[in-house]
């Protein structure tokens, strides 16, 4: 029996957010965040289950507060703005905090697959290692760093990678680039996003 593509074991792909001019949908938004999480299964070291740990857990926080706000929140513009109305000190917004890190690390994972699919020659190991330092590095005290360069250097080989999204290999490049893109598409809006409403820095 043929081994299923990866697209085709996560529930919801990014470009399957709606995303209109009132902002991102919440709720879809968390469960193509959680298909994001299982690509790392794929890499095939327990070194990555920090990663997956850090943007699980901060999917759940997001979560929480959508269920328990569902109309107030159900897109994450709405969320930022019900958590800052509802919390006035900065220190107080645990749904805020939350989804800046989880957008941080899926930044995090979109610059990875991006530098490495740009660039055919590179390992994973190179691609990850430049994408955590244009993202979460800044972010990341002494502690946290050297815990994620060590994930970055146990990334597979590309070679090995690549082939475990399935097959035929044509067809589920072209998936991975369109579940990539609409991910940019994303952060790059709610980078705006927090910028522009004074929410922090993805």
């Amino acid at each position: 029996m043929a081994q299923p593509q990866f697209f085709e074991t996560i529930s919801k792909s990014f470009e399957d957010v709606p995303v209109t001019p009132a902002g991102v949908e919440t709720a879809p938004f968390l469960e193509a965040s959680e298909g994001l999480v299982k690509i790392f299964n794929l890499f095939g070291n327990p070194a990555f289950s920090v990663v997956q740990n850090d943007i699980t857990g901060n999917i759940n926080k997001v979560r929480t507060y959508f269920l328990a706000n569902p109309t107030d929140a159900d897109t994450l513009e709405k969320l930022l703005a019900h958590d800052k109305a509802t919390h006035p000190k900065t220190k107080d917004r645990v749904a805020t905090d939350a989804l800046m890190w989880l957008l941080r690390g899926l930044k995090f994972t979109a610059m990875g697959l991006r530098i490495n699919l740009s660039n055919e020659a590179e390992e994973l190991s190179v691609s990850f290692t430049k994408g955590y330092e244009g993202s979460l590095k800044k972010f990341h005290g002494m502690m946290v760093r050297p815990v994620f360069s060590l994930a970055m250097r146990a990334c597979p080989y590309r070679a090995s990678f690549y082939p475990k999204f399935g097959q035929p290999q044509d067809v589920v490049m072209a998936k991975l680039e369109a579940w990539l893109k609409a991910l940019e598409d994303i952060v790059d809006r709610e980078s705006k996003v927090f910028k522009d409403g004074g929410y922090g820095e993805i």
